[in-house]
């Protein structure tokens, strides 16, 4: 498939997004990195430690919770990614946000879409992330990798996304924000 960061940006700016009132969650985001690579683009994920305290061995993208320090969510997203990662704002261009969730830890977590055209270096944070890695975006586009399953989330019956894609599921949250993303690249408007 055909990627175009900037036709992506628009569709972001046009669409009216899921905006969830969470009261008591904790607020928090994640960056969702679109990495321009040679061959077209790729998603760039991490895999969590058994040291952190939430979401232990889980595939994320970078995030956590928003600091009082923080002028807006965007911030918190740009500010845990040089956190965890080491990826330092200059290199990631904000191209938009996708519907925000609550997870069943009480996350309320807003998802910030960044493009990097030049991927620099990048250092993880050993107590919180085991491994950086990368899949291709078009990947993501052939429906014999997704899954679903139905789950108890807050009292309702939720679909729970699976990505098989890597050698672990991506699942939850992550997948979902994933699939967004795809849908919103797949859109007609």
């Amino acid at each position: 498939m055909k990627i175009d960061i900037i036709e992506i940006q628009n569709k972001l700016s046009l669409r009216k997004r899921n905006v969830t009132i969470a009261s008591g969650a904790k607020k928090s985001a994640v960056l969702i990195p679109i990495v321009k690579r040679e061959n077209g683009f790729t998603l760039l994920f991490t895999k969590r430690t058994e040291d952190v305290e939430h979401h232990k061995g889980q595939i994320s993208f970078p995030g956590g919770a928003t600091d009082s320090d923080d002028r807006n969510i965007i911030e918190t997203a740009l500010r845990e990614a040089d956190e965890e990662i080491g990826l330092k704002k200059e290199f990631v261009k904000i191209i938009g946000l996708l519907d925000e969730v609550r997870t069943p830890s009480d996350f309320h977590i807003t998802p910030v879409v960044g493009f990097i055209e030049n991927l620099p270096a990048l250092k993880r944070n050993e107590n919180e992330v085991l491994e950086i890695f990368e899949i291709d975006l078009n990947n993501f586009f052939d429906e014999k990798i997704i899954r679903t399953e139905l789950r108890e989330v807050f009292g309702k019956t939720r679909t729970v996304y699976f990505y098989d894609v890597w050698r672990e599921p991506i699942w939850g949250a992550t997948a979902y924000f994933v699939k967004q993303l795809v849908d919103i690249i797949n859109s007609q408007n």
